[in-house]
């Protein structure tokens, strides 16, 4: 099988950011607990925890659906999303992250081969371009995406067929997608990739991971490339 670029194989490689590319060490429970503040959740309280547990075992989906869950009323989940991203981003922009290592030069690597880049995000896009400044990537993959650019979030399979629509890969066969969640494991399946990755440098284990659909669980992102060259 080949690609449209010539690549053969796996042509369109599909990645997380948080806790699979990108490092960030916790920001996301503390930037739900600063939006749970917000609404009036105390920090240390039978509610917060609940709360907290949620959104620890729906790592990696659209965080605007996860504050649907948790609150309930629309005007509510959007003041929540909007001082979780505030948070997230104030974070970021404080040097609180950095790449898995490994991930950049798998990048480079695989463009240089030929292959598309995407980079996805369960984030709104002023976070993930936060991320993106914060760490000098703006031109290291072919295309970024979060959710409002395709639709829905996690577990949904759309961010990765958009991904496949615009840069032209014209075979889902043809795609590899890793993440470091149970959704990001959801996602790919439902898209039909070949190579659906779990990593371990993120917020689900080697279970949670397989339940999913993994077809493979790595040590990390940096483990993807002898994968994808070998499809």
């Amino acid at each position: 099988m080949s690609s449209q670029n010539g690549a053969r194989g796996i042509g369109l490689v599909v990645l997380d950011m948080a806790g699979t590319t990108v490092r960030d060490d916790g920001l996301v429970e503390r930037a739900f607990s600063a939006a749970a503040e917000a609404l009036g959740v105390e920090p240390g309280g039978d509610e917060h925890a609940r709360m907290l547990e949620y959104v620890r075992t729906t790592m990696g989906e659209s965080k605007i659906t996860v504050f649907r869950a948790l609150f309930g009323a629309e005007d509510r989940a959007r003041k929540a999303n909007e001082v979780f991203e505030e948070s997230y981003a104030s974070l970021v922009d404080g040097g609180r992250i950095s790449p898995v290592p490994g991930a950049r030069e798998a990048i480079e690597g695989w463009r240089a081969e030929g292959r598309k880049v995407a980079l996805t995000t369960g984030f709104a896009r002023v976070t993930q371009d936060a991320i993106l400044d914060a760490l000098g990537w703006r031109d290291l993959a072919d295309l970024t995406l979060c959710p409002a650019d395709a639709g829905r979030g996690r577990p949904y399979p759309d961010m990765i067929l958009t991904a496949l629509l615009r840069t032209g890969t014209d075979d889902v066969r043809a795609v590899a997608v890793a993440g470091d969640t149970a959704y990001d494991m959801l996602s790919g399946v439902r898209s039909g990739a070949a190579i659906v990755a779990g990593v371990l440098t993120g917020a689900h284990d080697r279970a949670a991971l397989t339940d999913a659909g993994a077809t493979h669980v790595l040590d990390s992102v940096a483990a993807l490339p002898a994968i994808v060259g070998r499809a």
